[in-house]
């Protein structure tokens, strides 16, 4: 039986290391084999989730110091950065798990959940138990259990911009043995952004999903979950404005969809000294993101990236028995994941007139060159199969009132990546003093190849623990090494092959495909210093940790030389982040609840330069040097009546800056700091709140880039108000 660690997320207890056999729950598995976690942690209960519509990983995220998960583009961009670590491409800097299960594809990080229970968040690198991509931490993320709830949950939301949310949940138990949950979840909204091109709101959306959740028990030993969870999304998306002319303005259809599947068979078998557990998962993932990539009003090319993924996961952990001096845990895990991808580039008339004929006839102007049609495609597909394993152990021994932690993971990782590039095209040579054609020039490229990368990384974790006179009270320190996964870069390939069409006209660059496309792991040491504190019988709460971070092989999406329109993955040697975090919480009567946090972050390059510049110094971009929340609540007691019990007053901000958009750091978005509020009454089976967010309509930047030399930025959500209503019978 797994000990139970009580925090306090709000103004409610949540249990954040739970395996209650004769309940059939499942929870934490891997978290720790000690009654106290010597990690920054931060949770987030039902209520708090519910209150603050927290549905997912960006929602939740805005809650935790020195978490940042801008909302731009669309679901497929979800960029986490946390303490200076993160990119907006490729691999990400933290781990996601749902129901114990963790998703592999970033891209399928961003979907509203109904029913969410808890949501933990672990800062700093999880490496050593949870592998590969948690780096900067690990987000569990665990729904309503039918075991430990039954019956039925509706909810409706409607708000500004004719935002609505419909949510419908059965959870039941016909018998000891067995409970079962079924979910169904639906939203929309038309959007905020106009696109002034042709007057259409564009970042409208559309997504549902279902869940299908069983816990059996066939002994009083064993206990079987399983989670089935489908769903699809559909929306535009990309609102980006170009600097200076103040609106959003492209010809072409920018859209994302979806569509996703998840399936997590959970078995945990329990001894007197040991417990052995199982996840096994399968992933599957079809998306299509298509996109106006100039995003202006004149045709130069779109870009269209479809892609399905089949993956599979297996972790087996073994643990000891927890109340004993000694306690362990090992396990081992492996991966398997197949991606097929086409990613085309359609050049299209000022595309070609800007970027390809004009550099030609500037360099060469007695002979200028025309193309034979105003469109042409740049086609690029590719699989990459990819597999993994790994071995880890930790293990905690308690001496008078210390704790010592000791841990190590091997990890082993290959991919390959078969890709095939190609282009038909042709264009004409003409003598500028007579005006005729004076050759034609047919171009055929079909490149085909294959590339194979190993990594290979020995994660260490090392922590001290000492628990003063109260056993919730404790100081830690701990220092563990983290890494961030290698990998190819896809979107560089239309790059890759538009340089060497070029190159053929003796304009272009010659790229090596194997130095431009792949990069390395990003790896980090982090060195932390933390404290947890309970006073007044649990009303007054306070977490608190120093630490800092040394990265190398840093990853660094960055725009390559040469006349190009993508963007690449590359290790940009290395960087250094250290600062602190705070969270508070006090309740001063039994009714009412202050809860705050706070993180700093000062991240900057150590070494960094690209040929061109020497960025040594300057704050790594996009990842905020403050976030801060904060929420004050009070409930009222009205009457015992069924209709009106209570009614729930709460106020909050939330705020993030400095951030810097560019590596010399002349861009920035400051410090910004949004309001929220809600009044929530509830009865017996019913709340309805009334809530509205950003009520200041503060004006702010979520995102920033650059495309053929125009600047480009994405607006904040501006003011909006609504309504929820909640049913439970």
């Amino acid at each position: 039986m797994l000990a139970t660690t009580c925090v306090y997320a709000g103004a409610e207890q949540v249990a954040a290391d739970t395996l209650q056999l004769s309940d059939v729950t499942v929870t934490a598995i891997k978290q720790g084999v000690g009654n106290a976690s010597a990690t920054a942690t931060t949770a987030i209960g039902r209520r708090e989730a519910e209150r603050n519509d927290v549905a997912g990983v960006k929602t939740a995220a805005t809650l935790v110091p020195n978490f940042f998960i801008p909302d731009y583009g669309s679901r497929m961009t979800s960029s986490i950065y946390v303490r200076g670590m993160g990119t907006r491409i490729d691999q990400p800097a933290v781990g996601l798990n749902v129901d114990n299960v963790p998703v592999m594809c970033k891209e399928n990080y961003d979907f509203d959940l109904m029913d969410v229970a808890r949501i933990e968040m672990l800062r700093g690198p999880q490496s050593t138990l949870y592998g590969r991509n948690t780096m900067g931490g690990l987000m569990n993320i665990y729904t309503l259990s039918p075991s430990q709830w039954q019956g039925t949950r509706a909810m409706a939301t409607y708000g500004s911009r004719n935002l609505y949310k419909l949510g419908l949940s059965h959870y039941t138990r016909p018998s000891s043995k067995w409970a079962l949950g079924v979910t169904a979840y639906y939203m929309g909204n038309d959007g905020e952004f106009r696109n002034q091109h042709n007057g259409r709101l564009i970042d409208w959306e559309r997504q549902g999903s279902g869940r299908f959740k069983l816990e059996w028990r066939p002994s009083t030993s064993l206990m079987l979950t399983n989670v089935f969870t489908a769903s699809a999304s559909r929306q535009g998306g990309y609102p980006y404005e170009q600097v200076g002319a103040g609106h959003i303005a492209y010809n072409d259809t920018c859209f994302y969809r979806r569509t996703s599947v998840m399936d997590g068979l959970t078995i945990v078998k329990s001894w007197d000294r040991a417990t052995l557990s199982s996840i096994t998962s399968y992933q599957y993932l079809d998306d299509n993101m298509t996109l106006d990539q100039d995003f202006t009003s004149l045709p130069y090319f779109t870009l269209t990236q479809a892609r399905r993924e089949h993956a599979v996961t297996q972790d087996v952990v073994v643990r000891g028995a927890r109340n004993q001096r000694y306690r362990w845990m090992g396990g081992i895990f492996g991966f398997y994941r197949h991606m097929d991808m086409n990613a085309p580039v359609t050049f299209k008339d000022t595309g070609i007139a800007e970027l390809i004929e004009r550099h030609v006839n500037e360099a060469i102007p007695a002979y200028p060159v025309a193309w034979d049609t105003r469109s042409f495609l740049l086609g690029s597909d590719f699989t990459m199969p990819m597999w993994g394993g790994a071995i880890y152990h930790q293990s905690e021994l308690d001496w008078n009132r210390f704790t010592f932690t000791a841990a190590l993971r091997l990890d082993y990782e290959h991919t390959t990546l078969n890709y095939h590039s190609e282009t038909h095209t042709g264009y004409d040579i003409i003598q500028a003093a007579t005006g005729t054609v004076f050759v034609h020039e047919a171009i055929d490229i079909d490149d085909r190849g294959t590339l194979k990368k190993d990594f290979v990384q020995l994660l260490p974790r090392f922590g001290i623990t000492y628990h003063l006179n109260d056993p919730a009270n404790r100081i830690y320190l701990t220092v563990a090494r983290g890494s961030k996964a290698g990998g190819f870069n896809t979107q560089m390939f239309s790059d890759v092959l538009q340089q060497r069409l070029m190159r053929m006209m003796g304009i272009g660059l010659a790229y090596n495909v194997d130095e431009i496309v792949s990069y390395k792991p990003e790896k980090a040491w982090n060195f932390e210093l933390g404290t947890h504190l309970e006073t007044w019988q649990g009303r007054f709460i306070i977490d608190a940790d120093i630490f800092y971070m040394d990265c190398r092989d840093r990853q660094l999406t960055v725009f390559p030389d040469g006349l190009t329109t993508g963007r690449m993955m590359t290790n940009a040697g290395q960087t250094r982040s250290y600062g602190a975090e705070v969270s508070m919480l006090l309740r001063p009567t039994l009714h009412t609840t202050l809860n705050a946090s706070y993180g700093f972050t000062h991240a900057t390059f150590e070494h960094y330069n690209n040929g061109k510049a020497d960025y040594s110094g300057k704050y790594v971009p996009y990842a905020p040097s403050h976030t801060l929340w904060a929420e004050a609540l009070h409930e009222f007691t009205l009457s015992s009546s069924d209709w009106a019990r209570s009614l729930t007053l709460a106020a909050n901000v939330s705020g993030a800056g400095r951030i810097y958009w560019n590596e010399d750091n002349t861009l920035h978005q400051p410090f910004y700091a949004l309001m929220g509020a809600s009044a929530t009454l509830a009865g017996k089976h019913y709340s309805l709140q009334v809530w509205g967010r950003n009520l200041t309509g503060t004006s702010y930047s979520t995102f920033y880039f650059m495309s053929i030399g125009h600047e480009f930025l994405q607006r904040g959500h501006g003011r909006s108000f609504g309504a929820t209503l909640r049913l439970q019978f």
